[in-house]
């Protein structure tokens, strides 16, 4: 990503930027863009392609949800030229079509670094003329080399799958958990179905610590703990083996929350609180439930937290949840951001009350462009009341929070703070 100042944008920014599973949802495709030059390599005059390197980045942004979510995005925004997007098992996307320039996918292309703006590869080619994460071909005279190189990543994807099949049977032997299919989570989705899950439930404090003074809680944000789930209720199933499974299921518990929420009979709805949905849950029929049974003049106390993955996986989606959310009095946050996704986000255009910042060690490295070297001018866009810094572990991330006017805070050590006040 450039160091040079960028423009905060509002929806076209939100995606979260983790290693493809052996099962790649992308995997038939690899034959399929082989199949596709080989066809197009018959008339090439004007065709060029493009070739995005998703799979040379780091672990973490390769998980298939996260590739799957960037595929989507990459070819919304190319819908109107004339071409064909493919992404392979590794998570590399290729495009070809017919355009004048490759200025063309200019938008494109920034729209993907600013999906994994913090990765590595991308912060290596800041400010360089050169670039291993999109390379362009102009098949009239670089056909070869095109073939060349998807030929590569078929082979790599190929090893990829074998490494990660040989490890999976030695982890195998040893495993105690059986991974989930949708068979297992069909029979999960009943149990939990029969189950209470108000023992599973967590409430983690949102406080608002000024100065050295003792911290004050504001917000409980209300969550199941997954932990707990798989030790008491699903001992011998491997919960997160399937990112998508894994998903499905954080909507079914998002559902049976809320449904244990409409049942309450402590305080819990009259309290300020914080719940963390996936946007399907938001229009799902348990909402309603819980909607009807939260008084109008309560509706404000209550934080509606959602991950920017989810959001951007279906923007539409998202408005439609946003508007009914604010039209019906809810507070909205968007959760997950990190610090290098920060400038590209416009809390006021995407109709958000707060945003809450992940705190990690990187943000106190003084770097140009990075780190704390613009994080005030960011704390002030956003709003010092309107931040919230959460996985405080100790003083020093609290104290880096606060030197740039932020005051709400969460975390483990707020949390011990919390504690030590009540003792």
């Amino acid at each position: 990503m450039s160091t040079k100042r960028q423009t905060p944008i509002g929806l076209d920014a939100l995606a979260a930027p983790a290693v493809t599973s052996a099962r790649s949802p992308f995997a038939h495709q690899d034959s399929q863009v082989l199949d596709h030059l080989d066809f197009i390599g018959r008339s090439r005059p004007g065709k060029r392609a493009l070739v995005m390197a998703l799979g040379l980045l780091s672990p973490q942004n390769r998980r298939d949800q996260i590739l799957r979510v960037a595929y989507i995005a990459f070819k919304e925004t190319v819908r109107t030229l004339d071409g064909q997007a493919f992404q392979m098992s590794t998570g590399d996307i290729v495009w070809t079509g017919k355009i004048n320039s490759p200025e063309d996918l200019k938008h494109s292309i920034e729209r993907m670094r600013l999906l994994f703006a913090e990765d590595p590869l991308i912060q290596s080619e800041a400010g360089s003329n050169t670039s291993r994460f999109a390379t362009w071909y102009t098949l009239e005279n670089q056909y070869n080399d095109l073939l060349s190189a998807v030929k590569r990543i078929a082979v790599t994807a190929e090893e990829q799958r074998e490494s990660a099949a040989a490890r999976a049977r030695a982890e195998g032997r040893q495993a105690t958990r059986q991974p989930m299919d949708p068979t297992t989570l069909a029979k999960l989705e009943a149990l939990l179905g029969r189950t209470d899950l108000s023992n599973l439930m967590r409430r983690q404090a949102i406080a608002n610590v000024a100065g050295s003074g003792q911290p004050m809680a504001l917000i409980r944000e209300l969550t199941i703990s997954i932990a707990d789930l798989q030790s008491s209720v699903a001992p011998d199933i491997d919960l997160f083996g399937d990112q998508w499974l894994f998903q499905r299921l954080t909507q079914t518990l998002d559902r049976r929350m809320l449904a244990a929420l409409a049942r309450a009979d402590d305080q819990t709805l009259t309290q300020q609180v914080s719940l963390n949905l996936n946007v399907s849950t938001i229009l799902s029929p348990e909402f309603v439930a819980y909607d009807q049974m939260v008084k109008p003049e309560h509706r404000s106390s209550v934080v509606i937290e959602m991950q920017k993955i989810d959001i951007f996986a279906d923007p539409g989606a998202f408005l439609f949840a946003r508007d009914f959310l604010k039209e019906r009095g809810y507070k909205l946050a968007l959760d997950g951001v990190t610090f290098m996704v920060l400038p590209f986000i416009d809390r006021e255009k995407l109709g958000l009350d707060l945003i809450k910042v992940q705190y990690s060690s990187d943000m106190v490295v003084d770097m140009p462009g990075q780190g704390i070297h613009r994080m005030k001018e960011y704390v002030e866009r956003c709003g010092r009341a309107r931040m919230i810094l959460y996985r405080i572990e100790d003083e020093r991330a609290l104290k880096f929070g606060q030197g740039f006017g932020i005051s709400l805070f969460q975390g483990r050590y707020i949390d011990k703070l919390l504690g030590q006040r009540k003792a």
